[in-house]
């Protein structure tokens, strides 16, 4: 793995900067939601999938979401930095539509999914995220 951290992922022999500085915080607070959201909704979905079951399978949406950013950043590469880039877009879509959806029909919603009322349950980090994500891929593409 460190051989492949140092090559950038891709083989093109260059220093991958996406996982290094404060991209170090982002693939740790994305395995973080990683793990949070697919214990969550796993256990959900085989449990209680009855009660809530939109609000249980965005969240494992989500927990997917965050999974594809986690390994792209700690890969790193041009492909990976593409890669992370359209899921931060997507996972700032889902986080944008399924806030505002849960305002305007909450009863949608009989259970929080991770990005319900735009990740309020979370400190908002799930809104924070994507933004946070997408401008580190963009400067650390300048840099690096």
């Amino acid at each position: 793995m460190a051989a492949r951290y140092q090559q950038g992922g891709d083989g093109s022999g260059r220093h991958s900067e996406i996982a290094s500085g404060p991209g170090r915080l982002l693939v740790t607070l994305y395995g973080i939601f990683t793990v949070g959201a697919s214990s969550r909704s796993l256990y959900q979905l085989s449990t209680r999938l009855h009660e809530a079951p939109l609000a249980y399978t965005l969240s494992a949406v989500a927990a997917v979401v965050y999974a594809f950013i986690t390994l792209a950043l700690v890969r790193g590469g041009e492909g990976a930095r593409k890669a992370a880039v359209v899921c931060c877009c997507l996972e700032l879509l889902g986080v944008l539509g399924v806030g505002t959806w849960t305002l305007l029909d909450a009863s949608a919603f009989p259970d929080a999914t991770v990005w319900s009322r735009y990740g309020m349950g979370y400190l908002f980090l799930p809104l924070a995220l994507p933004v946070t994500g997408l401008w580190w891929l963009r400067r650390s593409r300048r840099t690096g």
